[in-house]
C-alpha cells in the first residue's frame, strides 16, 4: 500500500506552517517525516495558486498599495557565481493589497527587476473592476509597468510614496526612532488625481511584516531560508491562501475575502488543504473595462466622458463650478431692503508737480 497521510496529519503539518513553523519543528511536533512535509507543501500550494487565480477576481476597491518583500533561495544574492541556476538569489515578493478589505490581490514571486514588475501589475489590473488609487514606493519600473496596463490616462490615480531614510546624524539621534514625518515621505502624482492625503503604504508594509511572522523562510537572520524556488512559492502560496480565507483580520473581525465579498464564512484549515488538493488550473483572469468608482454618500458625481478605444475617462476634477444664486422676491408686507451702498470710487488721480518758471519782473 502506498504511504498516504490522513486527512487530520495533512491538516495538522499545514496548521504549523502557516504559523510560522519550520519544517523540522513540523516534524518533530506531527510526526511526520522531512520529505512527506515538503511533498504536502508543494501540492498545497499549488493548488492555493490554483484557489487564488480563480476566486481572486472582480475585485471592486479604490484604494490599492503594492510593495516588494526580500528574500532569497539558496544563498544570497552577493554570493551567486555565473554557473549557478537562474532561480539561485534573490526571490521578491511583489504583493498588492486592498486598503479598505485588506485583501491580497496580487502577489508574484520572483526577480526584482522589469519583467516582473510588468507581470505583475498587469495581473493586478486584471483582477480589478474599478479605476483605483494607487500607490506604490520608489521602485522605477512602476511607472512604465503602470502606464502599460492601465492605458496611461485616465484608468488610475498613481502616485509614488518615497522615504527617505537619510544616515545624517541629528542633534536627537541618541532616543530618535525614526526620522520627523514632515522631511520623510515625499508624495509625487504619476497619472490621474491620485489624493495626496491619502497616499500611503503602510498598509502594505505591515502586510511584510505579518509575512515574515507566518512563514519561516522569511524570518530574518536564520535558516529557514528556501533551499529551491517551488517550494518557496508553495510557502508563499499557502499563506496567502490562508491570510485571505482563513485568518480572520483584528480591524474586521472577519476574513478579508469576506470583507470583500468574496467568500461568505471563515474557511478552516482543513476546507483550505481540502480545496486545495482538488483545484484544477485555470486560466489567469483577463483585464475589463473599468467603471468609476462611486461617488462619495451625500455627494454629486463629478462629470466624466469615456474616452475613444477604452483609454479610460476624460474626468472633471474638483467638481462643477457652482451655478449663480438668483436674487429672492420680496414678500409681500415686508419693508423693502435697504440698497446696497455704492462701491466706493476711486480716488482722483495725483496731479503732477507744476513745473518752475522764472518770471520777468523788469523789462
Amino acid at each position: 500500500m502506498a504511504h498516504v497521510l490522513p486527512m487530520a496529519k495533512r491538516v495538522a503539518v499545514v496548521a504549523h506552517l502557516v504559523e510560522g513553523a519550520g519544517i523540522r519543528p513540523t516534524s518533530r511536533l506531527t510526526e511526520v517525516s522531512k520529505p512527506a512535509i515538503l511533498s504536502l507543501l508543494l501540492r498545497v500550494g499549488e493548488g492555493c495558486a490554483a484557489l487564488h487565480n480563480r476566486l481572486v477576481r472582480d475585485v471592486d476597491c479604490r484604494t490599492v498599495q503594492v510593495d516588494e518583500i526580500w528574500s532569497y533561495v539558496q544563498k544570497k544574492q552577493a554570493r551567486v557565481q555565473p554557473g549557478d541556476s537562474p532561480e539561485v538569489g534573490e526571490a521578491y515578493v511583489f504583493v498588492g493589497m486592498a486598503s479598505a478589505s485588506k485583501l491580497v490581490i496580487s502577489y508574484r514571486v520572483g526577480k526584482r527587476d522589469d519583467e516582473n514588475t510588468k507581470a505583475f501589475i498587469a495581473d493586478l489590473r486584471a483582477r480589478l473592476v474599478t479605476i483605483p488609487q494607487l500607490f506604490s514606493d520608489g521602485w522605477q519600473p512602476y511607472i512604465a509597468a503602470v502606464g502599460e496596463s492601465f492605458a496611461l490616462a485616465g484608468s488610475v490615480d498613481y502616485a509614488q510614496v518615497v522615504k527617505n531614510y537619510s544616515r545624517k546624524t541629528r542633534r536627537d539621534d541618541d532616543h530618535r526612532y525614526e526620522p520627523p514625518r514632515d522631511p520623510f515621505i515625499t508624495r509625487t502624482p504619476v497619472f490621474g488625481v491620485p489624493d495626496a492625503k491619502r497616499a500611503s503604504t503602510s498598509h502594505v508594509e505591515r502586510q511584510n511584516l505579518t509575512i515574515r511572522m507566518h512563514i519561516r523562510r522569511f524570518t530574518r537572520l536564520c535558516n529557514g531560508f528556501s533551499k529551491r524556488l517551488p517550494h518557496h512559492k508553495a510557502a508563499v502560496a499557502l499563506h496567502m491562501a490562508f491570510y485571505n480565507f482563513c485568518r480572520p483580520h483584528e480591524a474586521h473581525r472577519v476574513t478579508p475575502a469576506m470583507e470583500a465579498g468574496l467568500t461568505d464564512h471563515v474557511w478552516s484549515i482543513e476546507d483550505l488543504v481540502a480545496a486545495a488538493l482538488a483545484e484544477a488550473p485555470t486560466e489567469p483572469p483577463q483585464p475589463k473595462a473599468l467603471k468609476l468608482p462611486d461617488a462619495p454618500v451625500g455627494a454629486a458625481a463629478a462629470p466624466a466622458r469615456a474616452l475613444p478605444n477604452g483609454r479610460g475617462f476624460l474626468r472633471l476634477v474638483g467638481g462643477a463650478p457652482a451655478a449663480p444664486v438668483a436674487p429672492t422676491p420680496p414678500v409681500a408686507g415686508t419693508p423693502a431692503p435697504e440698497p446696497e451702498p455704492p462701491p466706493p470710487s476711486e480716488p482722483p488721480p495725483v496731479p503732477e508737480p507744476r513745473r518752475m518758471v522764472q518770471l520777468n519782473l523788469f523789462d
